[in-house]
């Protein structure tokens, strides 16, 4: 075979990018919903958020009963001067008092503080639910990256292995008097960008690697299972609105509401005072009777409005501005659910238009140089110029696939899946029928 004619032959070989090869010695390829399980299981900052809620139902418990009664010792009216001084027995009024004192808080105001802390758990689950999200919308994108990676060096490789074949070509044109000095230039400065162009990418795929196996757990190399389908994601079967009504930022403002009214209602309680009541058994001197002594005490709020109500006015407050910054931030989501949408749809578009009308454009174009070149017609650098071309064309569309995938992975986990729920809590969280029955 002329040398013209292998390089011809070697310029009509080039074809699409391959797949990434996998090792058969690695684990089993990784799909993106098993990166995310294993993301979510991995991650420390929902297990902080779970621990912050069984905190909270613990303190529910604990502020569902009565405070502790208190024990006091007293030595009471001790003479210091006198013949008697000192002296536990002789002085009429010196007492020795053993006294028992007890607060008692009405029910209604430890079922508000309760319900505070329930309220307060359920605000840390709704805060789990947040960072589970945020996290399976990092490895889902993590993945996608790494997948896209793996298709660029791919792609590079491949192009590489026929760059290489056209330089070996041209040069052996050149030795037959066939082709010019050019043609070799051209061919060996296409293999060096090429060259230059796999170092970067290998670099890219090794970081992106990482971050994977940061998330998952997993070993760098474990080979990738195929990517979903991107024509669908979690908003396709359901209205924006009404999935939107289980965002986690949404429903973790809700819960932070409902802990700002449960204060409130704390609040309201605490202007009423609790009462405590003491008994006292107080032994004198042999020649003295014994006393016993009964006492109510009760705290006097002779300043209502500038204190207990200025607090119930402050808590209410509070939660009417988490009622309206739920509002607002429904608004914002909502609109920017719908432009990811958009841009969702916009994506696909462009696959389809590159994979419809430009790759077969860019094919043609690489074949009308080729035909030109063999026919004498054309130098080498308009068929490696068609090359270049559609080489950036199959780049371009690597990179309008993952923008597409980072967008289905923002819409398919923007509200978390409904097996990534808290685990269960070894203490039973305190409602407002469960305190009754834990009260002293």
């Amino acid at each position: 075979m002329s040398p013209r004619a292998l390089l011809a032959a070697a310029l009509l070989a080039i074809t699409a990018g391959a797949q990434p090869q996998t090792s058969a010695g690695l684990a089993a390829p990784l799909s993106v919903r098993d990166a995310v399980r294993a993301a979510v299981d991995r991650a420390a900052s929902p297990a902080a958020a779970d621990a912050t809620a069984r905190a909270a139902r613990e303190m529910a418990v604990a502020a569902a009963q009565r405070p502790d009664p208190v024990l006091r010792l007293s030595l009471d009216n001790l003479p210091i001067d006198g013949p008697d001084r000192f002296s536990t027995t002789r002085d009429f009024m010196t007492m020795r008092s053993v006294a028992l004192m007890q607060m008692f808080t009405r029910e209604d105001k430890r079922r508000s503080r309760a319900e505070r802390f329930v309220r307060e758990a359920e605000a840390a689950q709704a805060e789990r639910r947040v960072r589970v999200a945020a996290v399976q919308r990092e490895v889902a994108t993590a993945w996608f990256e790494r997948r896209a990676a793996e298709q660029r060096l791919a792609l590079l490789h491949a192009q590489r292995d026929e760059a290489r074949l056209q330089a070996e070509a041209a040069e052996a044109a050149l030795r037959g008097g066939r082709g010019g000095n050019a043609d070799v230039i051209a061919a060996r400065d296409a293999l060096a960008q090429l060259e230059q162009a796999l170092l970067a990418a290998r670099a890219e795929l090794a970081n992106t690697r990482r971050m994977l196996a940061r998330w998952t757990g997993g070993p760098d190399e474990q080979p990738l299972a195929e990517a979903p389908a991107l024509e669908r994601h979690a908003f396709v079967a359901h209205p924006v609105a009404d999935r939107l009504e289980h965002h986690p930022a949404l429903v973790q403002l809700s819960a932070r509401e409902a802990t700002a009214t449960a204060e409130a209602a704390v609040a309201r309680a605490e202007r009423e005072p609790d009462w405590s009541a003491e008994l006292m058994f107080s032994q004198r001197g042999s020649r003295y009777s014994n006393m016993v002594s009964f006492a109510v005490s009760l705290p006097l709020p002779w300043d209502r409005p500038q204190r207990q109500d200025r607090e119930l006015a402050a808590r209410l407050a509070q939660a009417e501005a988490l009622r309206a910054e739920r509002e607002e931030l429904s608004r914002e989501h909502l609109a920017q659910t719908e432009g990811w949408l958009d841009a969702w749809r916009s994506g696909l578009a462009r696959l389809a238009l590159i994979d419809r009308e430009r790759g077969p454009l860019a094919q043609q174009r690489i074949d009308a140089a080729l035909g030109a070149y063999r026919g004498g017609s054309a130098a080498l650098a308009s068929v490696l110029e068609a090359r270049r071309t559609a080489l950036a064309l199959r780049m371009e569309r690597i990179d309008v696939e993952l923008e597409t995938a980072r967008l289905w992975a923002r819409l398919e986990f923007l509200v978390p899946e409904p097996d990534s729920q808290p685990i269960p809590n070894a203490a039973a969280p305190a409602s407002a029928g469960h305190t009754q029955g834990v009260t002293r």
